[in-house]
C-alpha cells in the first residue's frame, strides 16, 4: 500500500483509482492521506466479485470460516497500536475510545468464533400430515452489502460484515470517507488471515459520488440484503431504495437517549454515569445520553454534582475534538435557539472560540421543553439538556417523547422501580444504574421506532443474515 494512497479492496487486490480525496484530521487541519475513490465500475466489479465467491465461502465448514475469524481476531491484537493511531488521526478519538474500539472489536471476532458451529444449523420439525417430514434449513443470502459509519469505525465496521461473513455470506463493504483506513486496516487483516479473494470487498469514495455508487450497489441483482449503520435521514434514504427493490435491510440509526435519575438514585454514581454517557467521544455516539431527567427533589444536589463531575473528567480547559466544524455549529444553533425560548446554560460556554473549529467543551442546557428544537432533534455532539419531573409517568413520557429508540438509562437504588420503568420505555435497551452508551458482542443491539429494526450482535446478529427454508419429504 502506498503511503499517502489508500486503495479499495476488490476481489483480494488493493485498488488504487484515479480520483482521489483527501482526509483531513480534524484534530490537526491537516491532510493525513489521499484515499482512493470508488466510481460505480469500481462498485459493479465489487459486486462482481463477491457473487463469483459466494458458492464456494457458503460451501465452506464453519470451522474453517472460524479459523480465519479467529486469526483476524489476534492480528487486531496484534496491529492494536497502528489501529489506534489511523483513528486517532481520521475521528480525533482520543486514545480510551480507540482502546475501546479495538478491544470491542476484538471480543466480538472471538464471540462470534465461538458460536458459529451452533448457530448455523436448522431442525426438523415434527410434520401434522401423516406420512411427511420436514427439514427446516438456514442458509445465508448471498451477497450482502454493508455500510458503516466514522465514529466507532472498528466496531460499528466489523458488525457491519462480521456476522454476514460467519454466516456464509459475501460481503460488500462501504465506508464513511472520513475513516477510510480505520476501514482498509480491517479489510487488511481478513486478507492477511486467509479469508478467500472476493468474500470480503472495502469501498469508499467522494461524498458527491455516495449517490450514484450506493444506488447502484443496492440495486444490483446480486445484492441480497442491505445493513447500514448512521443517521435516520439516510437510512430512509437507503430503506427506500431497498423497499423498491424488494430487499430486507437492517437498520441502525439515530438515537435521543434520555437518562432518568429517579428520588432514590445515588447521586454521585447517576453524575458520573450521565457526565460519560452525554460526553464520552464528544457526544458522537448514537447511544449518548441527550437528555438527564431528574426528580425535582434532587435536582439541586444532582445539578451540582454533575457540574463537579463533569469538570473533572471533561475539563473545559481540554475540549474534545469533533469530526467537523459543521457538528459545533449544530450544537451552537440548537443551543441558542433554545435560550431564545427559556432554557439557560448551567456548565459550559458554546459561545468560546476554541483553538479550532471543531472543538467544543461541555454544555449542559436546564429548561429545555416542547417547542424547542433540542427538546426532539439529535445534537449528536457535547451538550445535554436538564429536565426536571415530578412523577414516574412524567419521566416516562418524557423519555418516550421522541421519534427515537435506540438506547436510555434509569438510575435508582430499588431494581423493582428500574425495572418497572425499563419495560414502559420504548427503545431497544435500557441500562439500569449505568450510562445510555453500552453495547458488548453478547448481547444484541439495535433500535425501535425511527432508531431502526433488525439487531447485531451474538446470535441475534447471526441470525439476521441466515434465512430459513422448508423442504418435506414422504415416508
Amino acid at each position: 500500500m502506498s503511503a499517502t494512497t489508500l486503495p479499495l479492496i476488490i476481489n483480494g487486490k488493493e485498488t488504487t483509482t484515479s480520483t482521489t480525496f483527501d482526509v483531513v484530521s480534524p484534530s490537526t487541519g491537516e491532510t493525513v492521506w489521499k484515499c482512493s475513490s470508488a466510481s460505480k465500475k469500481d462498485a459493479i466489479d465489487a459486486v462482481e466479485a463477491a457473487a463469483a465467491a459466494f458458492p464456494p465461502w457458503s460451501k465452506s465448514k464453519p470451522t474453517y470460516r472460524r479459523a480465519i475469524i479467529l486469526r483476524a481476531a489476534d492480528l487486531l491484537e496484534k496491529k492494536a497500536s497502528e489501529f489506534h493511531e489511523a483513528m486517532a488521526k481520521e475521528t480525533g478519538s482520543a486514545h480510551p475510545f480507540c482502546k475501546f474500539n479495538t478491544d470491542n472489536a476484538t471480543e466480538m471476532l472471538r464471540d462470534v468464533a465461538g458460536r458459529i458451529v451452533s448457530a448455523l444449523g436448522g431442525e426438523m420439525p415434527v410434520c401434522q400430515q401423516e406420512g411427511t417430514n420436514a427439514l427446516v434449513f438456514k442458509e445465508p443470502y448471498g451477497v450482502v452489502l454493508g455500510i458503516a459509519p466514522w465514529n466507532a469505525p472498528y466496531v460499528l465496521g466489523l458488525r457491519s460484515f462480521l456476522y454476514a461473513l460467519a454466516a456464509g455470506n459475501t460481503v460488500i463493504f462501504k465506508g464513511s470517507e472520513l475513516s477510510p483506513r480505520c476501514f482498509y486496516l480491517l479489510g487488511n487483516i481478513f486478507t492477511e488471515a486467509g479469508l478467500p479473494a472476493g468474500v470480503l470487498n472495502v469501498l469508499y469514495h467522494r461524498t458527491q459520488d455516495a449517490a450514484e455508487v450506493t444506488s447502484a450497489l443496492i440495486e444490483h441483482s446480486a445484492v441480497k440484503k442491505i445493513n447500514f449503520t448512521g443517521s435516520t435521514a439516510t437510512g430512509r434514504i437507503i430503506a427506500t431504495n431497498a423497499g423498491k427493490n424488494l430487499k430486507p435491510v437492517l437498520l441502525e440509526l439515530g438515537g435521543k437517549a434520555s437518562s432518568i435519575v429517579c428520588a432514590d438514585a445515588d447521586i454521585g454514581k447517576a453524575a458520573k454515569e450521565c457526565t460519560l454517557g452525554a460526553f464520552l467521544h464528544s457526544g458522537q455516539i448514537c447511544m449518548s445520553t441527550e437528555r438527564i431527567l431528574v426528580h425535582a427533589s434532587i435536582l439541586k444536589p444532582f445539578r451540582e454534582a454533575l457540574q463537579s463531575t463533569i469538570s473533572a473528567i471533561f475539563p473545559a480547559k481540554e475540549p474534545a475534538v469533533l469530526v467537523q466544524s459543521a457538528s459545533v455549529n449544530k450544537n451552537r444553533r440548537l443551543i441558542e435557539d433554545a435560550l431564545s425560548k427559556g432554557a439557560s446554560v448551567v456548565h459550559g460556554d458554546h459561545r468560546k472560540e476554541e483553538s479550532s473549529k471543531t472543538r467544543m467543551a461541555p454544555v449542559v442546557i436546564e429548561g429545555v421543553k416542547e417547542g424547542m428544537d433540542l427538546f426532539h432533534t439529535e445534537s449528536f455532539g457535547p451538550s445535554v439538556s436538564l429536565i426536571s419531573f415530578e412523577t414516574e409517568e412524567e419521566a416516562v413520557k418524557l423519555a418516550n417523547d421522541t421519534e427515537y429508540g435506540l438506547s436510555g438509562a434509569v438510575f435508582t437504588e430499588n431494581l423493582g422501580t428500574g425495572l418497572r420503568i425499563a419495560k414502559q420505555i420504548e427503545s431497544g435497551a435500557v441500562h439500569i444504574n449505568s450510562m445510555s452508551v453500552h453495547d458488548e458482542p453478547n448481547l444484541p443491539h439495535g433500535g425501535v421506532k425511527n432508531s431502526g429494526f433488525g439487531r447485531f450482535n451474538s446470535r441475534w446478529g447471526l441470525e439476521e443474515f441466515l434465512r430459513t427454508k422448508t423442504v418435506t419429504f414422504q415416508d
